[in-house]
């Protein structure tokens, strides 16, 4: 190839070696490492996969693997310069130029450019469902990508009809992971090629290495994900994944020398004490963490969760297979859900949620929040008997709900649902663990606690047109695969630049059918904690699904 990509193994490991260079440098006289709790599970670099999306990756990779665009502090998506630019070409169909920056490059000297636009787009396009993408939302809309392999420049076609509304979001933070590491894992020198011929040998491997090859293990090199943004990797640890300032970088310097990104499991260890600076994790993770005071006993400031501005709503998705196959019976559970007295006991303040596709900070939610759900507002566990009756189960339904352990906030969620059910007939178990991912709905767990239907974590941004496609039938976003074909067209309308007065419409339709088939219980605004404490300043809360690190290369510590 003419790109110079295969220079990429030695450029790699040239980079490690420097890097134990500058850890053996250090020795003893570190600069000061700020302490990040978050609640994802940090078990890869790659947030587009299932596992990646669900478990909260982008909280990590934000400022590692920068893209055209970030989400800011509201969750609203904001061009990324440092990378590169987007403009649009006038024409009957909507056409983008990306334009990669001259200095753009990997932290191994690898330049960003074509290879890594391509890769992420057929990876996240549907045409190629090995790869296991999060989601095609906006990618499927894409009729093609022209470039030379190399060249730091590319021209995005979008088919005729589908000018994706939130098209700025595309290829955006943690989208673009370095072509080159997924080349070298898949053996095969021309990656682009076989993208292009179709070569299904050559992209089976393609879609294994992009699906593998940037898992974190502790103690294990973080050779295979060179960093595009402020930080980089260094180290892979049990207790979190540290980052350091990428000397590669060619925006302006990160402020902080050193973060460790502390993953969920060490953060509920963490979170009640005060041996951290900056903390965005759900509520209620370990008993005793989710107070609501401004300013809490460890002396940390905690930004108000404002539930009226939660992009992410939590819900109980369900199977709709094994006991969940019928859909009297998941109408007779969603009977026994106790939802009012969730919201009052688990909402912290926030009103009980009816919808799936709009979150509360959504300007049409007010609108029509009140118009669904009605008759499933207070467990009805008559009815749900009833119910159970009808379809021939009067007993024996056991329900198996999992979520992503620890959160002692969804366990007694859980216990209580199960308390409201037992009156029904219905036997709720909790089966979480920290092992626990959405791939187990359907097969160890009946039901999945999520938020927006997929995430353990942050979710959510300011434009729901992604978050919508866990109701679009064939999209990874759907993991109970509802299968609504009006749904599934209304979603698409969506997505695209309609009217106020249609989104409304289209919002309708596909409420009312989902509450009409149940594929997920909506409950209320997903509460978090975020804090931190006066050793660090600029730290803003960020309400997307990567999270308050969404700035952190701004973060001034004052040690």
């Amino acid at each position: 190839m003419t790109s110079g990509r295969g220079t990429r193994v030695l450029a790699v490991v040239l980079a490690g070696l420097v890097m134990i260079g500058v850890v053996a440098a250090c020795g003893d006289d570190q600069p000061p490492t700020l302490d990040y709790l978050t609640d994802a599970r940090l078990s890869t670099a790659n947030a587009n996969t299932v596992a990646g999306n669900a478990d909260g990756a982008l909280m990590l990779t934000g400022r590692v693997l920068p893209g055209f665009s970030y989400l800011g502090a509201s969750g609203q998506v904001t061009p990324d310069r440092d990378i590169g630019r987007v403009s649009e070409q006038s024409g009957p169909v909507r056409t983008l130029t990306y334009q990669f920056a001259p200095g753009a490059e990997f932290s191994d000297g690898t330049p960003l450019d074509c290879d890594d636009l391509v890769l992420a787009w057929t990876a996240m396009s549907g045409r190629y469902p090995e790869f296991g993408a999060a989601s095609t939302a906006g990618y499927r809309d894409i009729d093609r990508i022209d470039c030379e392999a190399g060249a730091k420049s590319a021209t995005v076609t979008f088919k005729r009809g589908r000018d994706y509304r939130d098209w700025l979001s595309l290829f955006g933070a943690g989208t673009l992971m370095p072509a080159q590491v997924v080349a070298r894992a898949a053996g095969v020198a021309d990656l682009l090629g076989p993208i292009r011929s179709g070569d299904r040998a050559a992209l089976r491997k393609i879609a294994q290495a992009w699906k593998s090859a940037f898992d974190l293990r502790p103690g294990g090199s973080a050779d295979n994900v060179p960093s595009s943004g402020p930080y980089q990797i260094s180290e892979i640890t049990e207790a979190g994944v540290l980052l350091v300032p990428n000397p590669k970088w060619w925006g302006d310097a990160p402020k902080v020398s050193r973060i460790l990104v502390h993953g969920r499991s060490d953060s509920a260890r963490l979170i009640t004490g005060t041996s951290y600076d900056v903390a965005d994790v759900t509520a209620g993770l370990t008993h005793g963490d989710a107070g609501n005071d401004d300013q809490n006993s460890a002396g940390q400031v905690q930004a108000p969760d404002a539930p009226g501005r939660a992009l992410g709503v939590e819900e109980v998705v369900l199977s709709r297979r094994g006991v969940f196959s019928d859909v009297s019976v998941r109408r007779a559970f969603a009977g026994c859900v106790p939802r009012a007295s969730l919201t009052r006991s688990f909402g912290q303040g926030a009103q009980l949620w009816n919808l799936r596709t709009l979150a509360p900070a959504d300007r049409l939610a007010a609108a029509i929040n009140g118009e669904f759900g009605q008759g499933y507002l207070r467990a009805d566990t008559a009815r749900s008997r009833q119910l159970l009756a009808d379809a021939g189960k009067e007993s024996g339904v056991r329900v198996r709900i999992g979520y992503l352990a620890p959160g002692d906030r969804q366990r007694q969620m859980v216990a209580a649902i199960a308390d409201s059910c037992r009156a029904a007939g219905i036997s709720v178990t909790d089966v979480s663990s920290p092992q626990f991912g959405v791939g187990e709905l359907g097969k160890t767990a009946d039901a999945v606690l999520a938020v927006n239907g997929t995430s353990f974590a942050a979710a959510g941004a300011a434009d729901p047109s992604r978050d919508s496609y866990q109701l679009f039938d064939g999209d990874p976003l759907d993991i109970n695969g509802f299968d609504d074909k009006q749904v599934s067209d209304a979603i698409a309308a969506r997505s695209v630049g309609v009217l106020g007065s249609e989104q409304l419409g289209l919002v309708r339709t596909i409420e009312g059918a989902a509450w009409s088939d149940v594929p997920s219980i909506p409950l209320f605004a997903a509460p978090r904690v975020r804090r931190w404490n006066d050793r660090v300043e600029n730290v803003v809360a960020g309400l997307g699904r990567n999270g308050t690190g969404w700035n952190m290369d701004r973060w001034v510590s004052s040690e």
